[in-house]
């Protein structure tokens, strides 16, 4: 029962965070044609940087910062670079870890199926239609709702109404003592993969590494506009392919921070798949 107070507390915990979380859901939801779109009106811009700072500076003036704007570039670009491919890794573990939640969740809640035969027939019986009811909130639910950055309610009541089936049985046999055992385990192991899914809903990112982030990414894009190129149109090129490649890193990390949000996203099919096989429908 500890675990299950656990589970309801972190249940809620995605409302914490709904105000920030709210801040990256129009980017998160958007599709994947749309990101495109976004990533060449981006690097348009970017593009466009050299060719206006041309226009108001004079190239023998930008030319005479080149060999030390050279060097600072160089330690700029290598800060960004690693603190760009860190957060790209961590949250493509996170999206890998809420894919494996709702694995194990799958796979706890089969197992609870298998052994609901080795309590008795009726007790049996009820826990298998409370799990279908668990699942069902789940997919119908609780899937739609993590999109959102909250919860179901009625998910968690399902979760509640199994443990309560559960606690007032009470096998006279020694195989329905230790089976009933080991589904409390596995329930156990269900509430633990809610609860790690429901906290990856609301995203990896904090606030303040966003901000680093988007800083970082106009530091090192502006810097470029400054060197002194007899070739503005190369110099161009230059910036929109450095362009590129930043904003491409921070899109997928736009795409993947929240889990089960956008085209990108985690999808019950496990869970599906379960409710299929043993639930009856």
């Amino acid at each position: 029962m500890r675990r299950e107070s656990a589970s309801r507390n972190s249940s809620s915990r995605p409302h914490l965070s709904t105000t920030v979380w709210s801040r990256m859901r129009f980017l998160t939801a958007q599709p994947l044609w749309l990101f495109a779109i976004e990533l060449v009106i981006l690097t348009a811009l970017a593009m466009a940087g050299p060719i206006l700072i041309r226009r108001r500076v004079a190239l023998e003036r930008l030319r005479t910062n080149n060999e030390v704007a050279g060097f600072k570039f160089a330690t700029v670009g290598v800060l960004y670079a690693v603190l760009l491919a860190f957060a790209i890794v961590v949250v493509w573990q996170k999206f890998e870890d809420a894919g494996n939640a709702a694995a194990e969740e799958a796979g706890a809640a089969a197992t609870i199926y298998r052994l609901s035969h080795g309590i008795g027939e009726q007790a049996g019986a009820a826990l298998r239609d409370r799990m279908s009811v668990y699942l069902e909130a789940v997919i119908d639910q609780d899937w739609p709702a993590m999109a959102r950055g909250i919860y179901s309610p009625a998910a968690t009541r399902a979760l509640d109404g199994i443990y309560v089936s559960l606690l007032t049985n009470s096998p006279d046999d020694r195989p329905g003592a230790v089976a009933l055992s080991e589904i409390l385990r596995q329930l156990d192991e269900v509430t633990s993969a809610r609860r790690q899914r429901l906290e990856m809903s609301a995203g990896v990112v904090p606030g303040v590494l966003w901000a680093v982030l988007l800083a970082g990414a106009a530091i090192t894009i502006g810097f470029t506009f400054f060197f002194g190129s007899k070739n503005v149109l190369a110099q161009s090129l230059m910036t929109g392919a450095l362009a590129v490649l930043i904003f491409a890193g921070l899109l997928i990390i736009v795409a993947i921070d929240h889990p089960f949000t956008g085209t990108v996203s985690v999808d019950p099919a496990p869970l599906v798949l379960v409710l299929h096989d043993f639930g009856g429908h």
